[in-house]
């Protein structure tokens, strides 16, 4: 859901030189729009596969911070909400990892047969 309701759009406007992006850090509009698509489209769909779930799932929580803390300060929780349980999901994945049935659950099992 992150990566098809999320990071698509923005995926798009990148590549279709749209980089009119908010910029809550600070640092320019292309290099936010950059870092969103590489959480919420790259990750997610590295997440989605379960390859390299426990990192690929760490920059998806910190942009879900951003989004709640920095973008949606002064908004209520009705906005709040929707950020921090991604970010809760993708926490959760960051401690367990991928299940057996992933790619990370399918080379830890090739590996412990050497």
């Amino acid at each position: 859901l992150m990566m098809a309701g999320h990071g698509l759009g923005k995926t798009m406007d990148l590549f279709q030189g749209k980089h009119d992006f908010p910029d809550p850090l600070g640092i320019g509009p292309l290099p936010s729009l950059i870092l969103a698509v590489s959480a919420e489209f790259v990750c997610a769909l590295l997440v989605v596969v379960g390859f390299k779930t426990r990192w690929a799932a760490i920059p998806v929580v910190i942009t879900m911070l951003v989004a709640v803390f920095v973008f949606h300060a002064n908004d209520g929780w009705e906005v709040k909400e929707f950020p921090l349980l991604y970010a809760v999901a993708f926490l959760a994945l960051a401690f367990t990892g991928a299940g057996k049935y992933s790619l990370d659950g399918r080379l830890s099992r090739k590996r412990s047969y050497r």
